[in-house]
């Protein structure tokens, strides 16, 4: 017998509360590209009547694999889960809260395939209003960008790449770079990439619960040798933080602690309570600085990212 082709690509999308984005997302996702299959996995964090994206899923998405969890695993463990029931050639973690096109799908893979040495891409993120999503190419911030960001001085000198490292911003926004983490939103990769960064078939890491694992993983994979890709030239929309809007208190000191804890693990190995003691006080600064600016302007939500 032989065997079936494989899917080109595999879209994984963790859902949470995501009644009122997810047929949208589903709905610009096509089911085959290239002339071969794509296939979609729905894990739903909040599997209840109530949350609605089952019964959207089931009754409208018949060809996506719906899995209700038994509990909110997390962004990292759901998305773990939804990968291992997929086969693609490429694999793609998608939130539900965007919007797709077969353009941009299709720009991203031709890149993937005419670099090997591409572990990660993403196109243009742009929100409902166009503007582009600042979080869609970031570095890995050192302390300098995270107090330039803070203090205001990115947004002030967004062309000066001294003071606009954390967001990039002095790059073009329609050209093609390498950066230093792309947003968890929209990650492409190839299957085999991810044979090298996550072997045992974990690819995020677990102990983040909800954010922290995206930039976690592109320092896994910048380090085993391959590239991450913010690509200009391809654009998709992501109605940027529906899902989580309704706990923004808790998300925003979730977002701060998460990204706290990466620089933990990857840049104070030894454990130095030195190093421990820098990154808890220079985030812990930067959380607080965050709050008090989004209350001085009348916001509600906190982004540091």
């Amino acid at each position: 017998m032989s065997t079936p082709e494989l899917p080109l690509l595999s879209i994984v999308i963790v859902a949470y509360k995501s009644r009122d984005e997810i047929g949208a997302c589903l709905a610009s996702l096509p089911r085959a590209l290239e002339g071969r299959a794509v296939e979609m996995v729905v894990v739903d964090n909040s599997p209840t009547a109530e949350a609605g994206v089952g019964e959207i899923a089931r009754r409208d998405f018949p060809h996506v694999d719906y899995v209700p969890a038994p509990e909110n695993l997390g962004f990292g463990r759901a998305n773990n889960r939804g990968c291992a029931r997929t086969r693609g050639e490429f694999v793609l973690f998608l939130n539900p809260d965007t919007v797709c096109n077969d353009a941009a799908l299709t720009h991203c893979l031709a890149q993937l395939r005419a670099d090997p040495r591409i572990g990660l891409i993403s196109p243009r993120l742009e929100l409902a209003d166009g503007s582009m999503d600042l979080a869609c190419r970031r570095s890995i911030p050192t302390l300098w960008d995270g107090f330039c960001r803070a203090s205001g001085l990115a947004a002030a000198f967004p062309r000066t790449a001294f003071f606009s490292g954390y967001n990039l911003t002095h790059l073009s926004a329609d050209g093609a770079h390498d950066v230093g983490a792309i947003n968890g939103a929209f990650m492409l990769t190839p299957r085999r990439v991810l044979g090298r960064v996550a072997p045992g078939g974990e690819v995020f890491d677990a102990s983040f619960f909800m954010y922290g694992d995206d930039l976690d993983l592109c320092i896994r994979v910048a380090r085993a040798g391959f590239r991450i890709v913010y690509d200009g030239r391809a654009r998709i929309t992501h109605l940027k933080g529906v899902s989580v809007a309704r706990d923004l208190d808790k998300m925003s000191q979730a977002i701060f602690d998460a990204n706290r804890d990466v620089y933990l693990k990857h840049f104070n190995p030894r454990g130095s309570w030195l190093v421990r003691w820098k990154y808890t006080l220079a985030f812990g600064a930067w959380k607080h600085l965050a709050r008090l600016k989004a209350r001085l302007r009348g916001h509600r939500q906190v982004r540091p990212l």
